[in-house]
């Protein structure tokens, strides 16, 4: 019963809630980092009556892979992605695994810490921290079940979990496609949620096709594109049906609601839902458009002037997970959304760093909070198949 409880409230706190007004209590390549000059719209420093950039015209048609802002990488950054893999470090376990408290030992947990070192080009046999990315890569594979599912716990919704493992899986084999364990895992586990998608297009918290939300929806996209890219098949049919199921939950304001029938706006899951249209292959949409300017409105980060306000949310529930997936959704639509926004959400992140190391979470554990940070940290390294078109 203990587990289920916590298992509960693990899929309810990914979820990022299902009304404004509450929030739940937990949330669970190319390889070179262009800095070429590039002039772009200075960010304001933090500030009690700072306000967003004005929108931008149009988003590059590339996005920022092909067209760096101006200083993207920073001595700062470098050290500050450097501290936070040594708290990474000491904090897996023997069997190779992350995650604290009710998510010790998470696979989902386990997956975004090694895909935040391989953000940085680290891959088994490969890298300062490869013998990290190996150990990870270990106890995901020793949680691959004969259905295809990856699941390290007898968790309840298990689904998240298993998006997370499905890309880091894709990752690995997309960057290093000589492991047939990675492969066999990887195939099932697409399988499993192709097989799990329900009639309306999505996934919810069981690999089961009964209904769905946005959320859960979202992580099984991003698992799908990194297999598809890595050269696994995923049906054509898929992918529209999760496009179409995605689309149906963006409100009129242009913000994303929990399911598709009824809900309020939240900028973390309109962050993941315009990142989901990405990856879905949707490069230029209303929806995105929509939802770009939503999170301009709703989530521009403050940067991290000194006695200045952070930026939305900050430190309470989703805010990790949200900017996960915003940087992710500014670097894919490129051109002003991307040179406004990376700096303000780099040199936030980076003022919130603790002494140890860490980023602090305090709904899904600083590992959760700190493998997030180093994503978003890292995006311009433009190592992870994944961020490209």
């Amino acid at each position: 019963m203990i587990v289920v409880l916590q298992s509960i409230t693990l899929a309810a706190a990914l979820a990022v809630g299902q009304t404004q007004d509450a929030a739940p209590a937990n949330p669970a390549g190319g390889g070179q980092p262009g800095n070429a000059p590039r002039e772009r719209t200075p960010v304001q420093p933090g500030g009690a009556t700072m306000t967003a950039p004005p929108p931008p015209q149009e988003a590059e048609s590339s996005g920022a892979e092909n067209a760096p802002a101006d200083a993207e990488i920073t001595p700062a950054l470098e050290e500050a992605v450097r501290r936070g893999f040594e708290y990474l470090r000491r904090q897996q376990k023997p069997d190779g695994s992350f995650g604290e408290g009710r998510y010790g030992e998470h696979i989902g947990v386990s997956s975004l810490c090694g895909i935040a070192y391989m953000a940085d080009g680290n891959v088994p046999g490969r890298g300062d921290f490869a013998d990290c990315v190996q150990k990870t890569l270990d106890f995901v594979l020793a949680h691959a079940s004969e259905t295809g599912l990856l699941v390290s716990d007898e968790t309840h919704g298990p689904m998240y979990g298993h998006g997370f493992a499905t890309l880091f899986l894709g990752e690995i084999y997309g960057m290093n496609n000589q492991d047939d364990r990675v492969r066999d895992a990887l195939v099932r586990a697409v399988q499993l949620i192709v097989a799990s998608q329900n009639d309306e297009g999505g996934w919810r918290y069981n690999p089961v096709p009964a209904d769905a939300d946005v959320s859960v929806t979202i992580c099984q996209i991003m698992g799908l594109r990194s297999a598809r890219n890595a050269g696994i098949k995923v049906p054509k049919s898929t992918i529209d049906d999760a496009v179409k199921y995605v689309r149906e939950c963006q409100n009129p304001d242009g913000g994303f609601r929990y399911m598709r029938d009824s809900g309020g706006s939240l900028w973390p899951r309109t962050a993941a839902g315009v990142a989901s249209l990405y990856y879905a292959g949707v490069y230029e949409d209303e929806s995105i458009a929509r939802g770009l300017e939503y999170l301009r409105k709703n989530a521009f980060p403050r940067g991290g002037a000194p006695g200045g306000p952070m930026g939305a949310g900050f430190m309470q529930p989703h805010y990790f997970y949200g900017h996960y997936y915003a940087v992710q959704a500014m670097y894919l639509a490129g051109g002003e959304h991307w040179r406004t926004w990376w700096p303000a959400i780099r040199d936030e992140l980076i003022a919130r760093q603790n002494p140890d190391g860490s980023w602090s979470d305090a709904q899904s554990g600083n590992a959760y909070g700190t493998a997030m940070a180093l994503i978003v940290l890292q995006m311009p390294k433009r190592y992870l198949p994944i961020f490209q078109r």
